[in-house]
C-alpha cells in the first residue's frame, strides 16, 4: 500500500472520529438540557394557606412576627423626625403607634437607623394599609420581614431607648445654647418640616420645593441670628415659621387685595374707582408677609434705634423699599422686627403677639397661637437634645448620651473602666 492511500485511510478514520465525538457531545449537552430533573420541594409551602380567623378569611405571610421596614436614614436626627411624624400621623388615623419601631444597626459605613411597622400576619389587610402610607408620600417603599418573638422583643427595646433619649429633660436650655450648637440641629429641623408640609405631600400643582441642606443651614443661621439681635424666643420664632409656610419660599393667595387711597410706588393696582384703588396683597416668601404689612415693617425699621451694622449685610434692610424685590433674607428680618414688636405692645405676652401675627392687633388669632406653641415645644424638645448630642465635649460628661448611636437612657451605668460598646447594643449581645 501506497504511502498516499495510507495516508488518505487514516485521514478518513480521523475524520469519522472526529464526526462521532462531536455528536456524541451535542447528544450529551442536548440531554443535559432537557433531561428530567429532581426537584426538592420545600417541606412547607411557601405562602401558608389561607384560613378562616373570626369570621373572616386572612392569608399569612410570616412564621412569627410581621413586620415591614418602611425607611432607612444614616443620621440619627432625622431618623427620629420621621419616626416621630408618621407615629403622629398613625395616631391621627387611630391606629396603634406601638407597632411603629425604630432601630439602629452597626454597618461598616457607621450607624443606619431603620423604621418598622409591625402589621398583622394577614396579606390582606397588611399590604392595603402599607400601600395606602406609600400612596399618600408617608413612606417611600416598604419591605415585609419575619421576626422572631426574640427580634419583636429587641426591636421594642431600641425603639424605647430613642423615646427615652429624646424625652427626658436635657441638662441644657434652648436659651444657653449658643448658636455653634444650634445650626445643625435647626438646619435639620427645618429640612424635615418643608419636606413633610401637606402640599408637599400632597403632590400639589404647583407642587413647594422642600429646602435643599444648603438652603436650611442658610435659613437657619439667618434665624438664629434675627433671634439673637431682636432678644425673640427662638422656639416662638420658629413656630411662626412653620406656621407660614414651613419655611419654604412660596407667595401666599395670589388673588387677595385691599382697598385704599391712592396708589403708592410698587403697587399692583386690580381696580380703581373715583376715591379708591383696589390693589394686590398677595403674602411674600418664607414669612407669608404681606405687601402692606412689608410697607409697615420697612417704616418700624426707619425709626428702629438698634444698631443694625452689628446683622451680617445680607439681613440689614434697604433705606428704601422695593415690594417687587424684597431678598428673602430681609423678610427674616422683617419677620423679627414684626414679633418683637407685637411682644412689646402685648407686654411680653407670646401668645397674644404670635396670635396677632396672623390676625392683627386688634383681633389675634388662637387658633393659629396655638399652632405656633405646639411646634415651638415640640421645636424646644428636639432641639435642646439634639444639640446635646451632637456636642462631643457635653457627651463625654454626659453618662445617658453616647453618640453616634442611641443614647442610653439615664439610668444606665457606664464604667470608666470598660471600653464603651456601641449604644445600641444590649447587654446580651
Amino acid at each position: 500500500m501506497s504511502d498516499r492511500k495510507l495516508f488518505s485511510r487514516l485521514a478518513r478514520h480521523l475524520l469519522c472520529l472526529t464526526t462521532g465525538l462531536l455528536a456524541f457531545a451535542a447528544c450529551a449537552y442536548t440531554a443535559y438540557r432537557l433531561w428530567p430533573l429532581d426537584l426538592h420541594a420545600p417541606r412547607y409551602p411557601a405562602l401558608p394557606a389561607p384560613k378562616i380567623q373570626v369570621n373572616r378569611l386572612v392569608l399569612p405571610f410570616a412564621r412569627g412576627v410581621a413586620a415591614a421596614k418602611v425607611a432607612t436614614f444614616h443620621d440619627q436626627l432625622e431618623a427620629f423626625f420621621h419616626f416621630e411624624y408618621l407615629r403622629g400621623r398613625e395616631a391621627q388615623d387611630g391606629s396603634d403607634t406601638s407597632r411603629i419601631l425604630l432601630a439602629a444597626v452597626d454597618t461598616a459605613t457607621g450607624p443606619s437607623y431603620e423604621i418598622f411597622i409591625v402589621s398583622d400576619n394577614d396579606l390582606l389587610t397588611a399590604v392595603p394599609h402599607l400601600a395606602q402610607l406609600e400612596g399618600c408620600n408617608l413612606i417611600a417603599h416598604y419591605e415585609l420581614n419575619t421576626w422572631t418573638e426574640k427580634d419583636f422583643a429587641y426591636h421594642q427595646r431600641q425603639s424605647h431607648m430613642f423615646d427615652v433619649a429624646y424625652g427626658v429633660p436635657s441638662g441644657q436650655k434652648l436659651e444657653s445654647l449658643s448658636s455653634f450648637q444650634l445650626r445643625p440641629a435647626l438646619a435639620r429641623f427645618l429640612v424635615f418640616k418643608s419636606q413633610t408640609d401637606n402640599r408637599v405631600l400632597a403632590r400639589s400643582d404647583p407642587v413647594p420645593r422642600p429646602l435643599t441642606q444648603e438652603q436650611a443651614t442658610q435659613l437657619a443661621t439667618d434665624i438664629l441670628d434675627i433671634a439673637q439681635f431682636y432678644s425673640l424666643p427662638l422656639d416662638y420664632f420658629l413656630g411662626v415659621g412653620a406656621m407660614e409656610n414651613d419655611y419654604m419660599d412660596v407667595d401666599g393667595d395670589l388673588t387677595h387685595a385691599v382697598w385704599k387711597k391712592r396708589a403708592q410706588p410698587d403697587d399692583i393696582v386690580l381696580r380703581r374707582t373715583r376715591k379708591r384703588v383696589m390693589v394686590s396683597d398677595y403674602a411674600i416668601g418664607t414669612w407669608q408677609i404681606t405687601r402692606e404689612t412689608l410697607r409697615a415693617a420697612h417704616q418700624l425699621y426707619l425709626k428702629d434705634k438698634r444698631d443694625y451694622r452689628l446683622l451680617p449685610a445680607r439681613l440689614r434692610p434697604p433705606q428704601e423699599l422695593h415690594l417687587n424685590s424684597v431678598d428673602d433674607a430681609v423678610l427674616t428680618t422683617y419677620a423679627g422686627l414684626l414679633l418683637r414688636g407685637l411682644l412689646d405692645h402685648f407686654g411680653g405676652d407670646v401668645e397674644k403677639a404670635t396670635g396677632a401675627y396672623n390676625g392683627g392687633v386688634r383681633a389675634p388669632n388662637p387658633a393659629y397661637a396655638s399652632g405656633v406653641k405646639t411646634v415651638a415645644v415640640y421645636a424646644r424638645r428636639i432641639l435642646e437634645h439634639a444639640s446635646v448630642l451632637d456636642d462631643p465635649a457635653t457627651n463625654a460628661k454626659n453618662p445617658a448620651v453616647a453618640p453616634p448611636g442611641v443614647p442610653v437612657p439615664s439610668t444606665a451605668q457606664t464604667p470608666a473602666t470598660t471600653q464603651q460598646k456601641q449604644p445600641w447594643r444590649l447587654a446580651t449581645d
